[in-house]
């Protein structure tokens, strides 16, 4: 692999890894991609549908957040976003 490449390795981030770590804790998968504003959101979401729906949507928001942050990770690295 010459130097651009790995450059670009480096630079766009494993789907698999934002997933795993949005599903642990909403929005640090986004953290990782460096969607700092789509990370907040998750993290401030999350906490609150727990909380105010007594868990039931809190399971939907890391589902989701972790589909989100695979997907960000995925279109990044084959060069649409």
């Amino acid at each position: 692999m010459n130097a651009t490449a790995n450059d670009t390795a480096r630079r766009y981030r494993e789907p698999g890894v934002a997933a795993v770590l949005s599903l642990l804790i909403p929005g640090v998968g986004q953290f990782f991609n460096g969607a700092f504003l789509r990370g907040l959101f998750w993290l401030i979401i999350t906490p609150g549908l727990w909380i105010g729906s007594g868990g039931m949507l809190g399971w939907i928001c890391h589902v989701i957040s972790a589909i989100t942050a695979y997907n960000y990770a995925k279109k990044r690295r084959s060069g649409s976003g």
